[in-house]
């Protein structure tokens, strides 16, 4: 799989953001993607794992999340 500008983050029950890659890199080495609003933070590598970041304190960041490439609009 490679790097892609934009993808939709599944969390499961129909609950899908959109994020878009940041000029920032994770603590893996690979790009960390935003959404709009900068609250959404995650690191997905180039074989589409995910690994959320803490964007603010208190954040219970879920497991399991999964990464779809999509098209910018």
């Amino acid at each position: 799989m490679r790097i892609h500008d934009h993808y939709e983050l599944d969390f499961g029950q129909e609950d899908v953001v959109r994020v878009h890659r940041t000029e920032r890199t994770g603590a893996g080495g690979h790009p960390v993607y935003a959404d709009d609003t900068g609250i959404v933070l995650a690191e997905i590598s180039d074989r589409g794992e995910v690994r959320m970041l803490a964007s603010s304190g208190h954040q219970d960041l879920p497991a399991g999340v999964r990464a779809r490439p999509v098209q910018p609009h």
